[in-house]
């Protein structure tokens, strides 16, 4: 089947293209042609976005859940009603988060999730595409765990990591870990070794103990700011060498409330456009009225957009397409830089970016519709609108 899409203009990676007119043929984009402002007004088009620009579809690297239901339930029902809400506000691919669970829980929706997975990488795209499984826990620090259960926290171990990694049939994609755990520069490497990414995060770390999860092979910083030790002049800390690190990658919940605009103008200077990941941390609560709601098993109170468990910031309702709106309201970045951070860099940091984060003739026609506001218009996933 042949569609065309034609729009005000295109911004993929660097380029921006005005006056697009796209060419779509079985789910991918066959061409991309740049139109004279008359020409584009004359041209035949299946779809017509008069003044809205097309981005590449977003990816979430880590996300809890939304629409009513968590990552963890690892059902079909909650497989087609998270992917569907996450597509209406521009994602086209994600990684469902997990969070501190006993092991049999865990175990149990490791292996739900895989299955999931594998069935929704089969199926032509109703909704977002989960591509991996990100384990958020049990190896984190006591002191930074926010509001992950405490009796329920694990010292870093080859041997559970790998009961696991079996459960999952291998579709463990990205590990949140403490570095300063002992055990946790042995299991960093294992897990590297595997194709995982390590990500750095809920960390009491000094700056030697975050270097040597880098060294280990740790690429990625989890919510840079939040469940990390302060930065301070004299003990700079795991937030510091964050920012410092080039070559490190690091996300940030960009809702104002995890972490003040201030803070996030500081982490885009230090982190420049290449490294900065703009995540969400949503949980269940996203896209629902204020009220009480599971983060795993864990009871959180949503009001006026702040998600609290006995006090304690727990995950959020923040979509990616507002935190990419947000990012350029706090730091002034073009739309351009935000919608990298919300596409490029993560397709990067995951080795997706062969596939995803990117808008090229041969590519799949993963795309995200944009008004002159930022908000999402349309989403198609391989070729088909997703938003009815």
């Amino acid at each position: 089947m042949i569609s065309s899409i034609a729009a005000r203009r295109l911004i993929s990676a660097h380029k921006v293209v005005d006056y697009p007119l796209l060419t779509l043929e079985d789910g991918r984009i066959s061409s991309i042609e740049a139109l004279t402002q008359s020409d584009h007004e004359r041209a035949e088009a299946t779809h017509r976005f008069p003044g809205a620009t097309l981005v590449p579809s977003y990816i979430d690297i880590h996300v809890h859940g939304c629409a009513g239901h968590d990552v963890m339930e690892a059902t079909p029902e909650s497989f087609s009603t998270i992917g569907a809400y996450l597509a209406s506000r521009g994602v086209g691919a994600y990684f469902p988060t997990t969070v501190t669970s006993p092991r049999d829980e865990t175990l149990r929706s490791l292996a739900g999730l895989a299955a999931g997975i594998k069935q929704r990488q089969h199926d032509a795209p109703a909704g977002a595409t989960p591509l991996g499984i990100h384990l958020e826990g049990p190896f984190l620090s006591h002191e930074k765990r926010g509001v992950h259960t405490e009796a329920l926290l694990e010292a870093p171990s080859i041997a559970l990591f790998e009961r696991f990694w079996q459960a999952s049939e291998g579709q463990i994609h990205l590990m949140t870990i403490a570095p300063e755990l002992p055990g946790a520069q042995e299991l960093i490497a294992h897990a590297a070794k595997l194709g995982v990414r390590c990500s750095m995060g809920h960390s009491d770390a000094k700056v030697c103990e975050a270097e040597a999860g880098f060294r280990a092979g740790a690429r990625s910083a989890t919510h840079t700011f939040n469940a990390m030790r302060a930065l301070d002049h004299r003990e700079p800390g795991i937030a510091a060498f964050v920012l410092d690190k080039s070559a490190l990658f690091a996300e940030i919940i960009c809702d104002g409330i995890h972490v003040d605009p201030i803070m996030v103008r500081l982490y885009f200077k230090a982190k420049g456009e290449d490294r900065i990941i703009l995540v969400t941390d949503g949980m269940s609560a996203t896209g629902m009225p204020d009220g009480t709601y599971m983060l795993g098993d864990m009871e959180v109170e949503v009001h006026d957009g702040r998600c609290t468990s006995h006090g304690t910031l727990a995950g959020s309702v923040l979509t990616l397409d507002r935190g990419v709106h947000n990012f350029m309201q706090f730091t002034g970045a073009s739309l351009n830089t935000a919608v990298a951070a919300a596409t490029r860099n993560p397709a990067r940091l995951m080795g997706i970016d062969d596939s995803w984060g990117a808008l090229d003739a041969g590519r799949t026609a993963n795309i995200s519709v944009l008004s002159p506001a930022s908000e999402v218009i349309q989403t198609f996933l391989a070729g088909r609108p997703s938003i009815q």
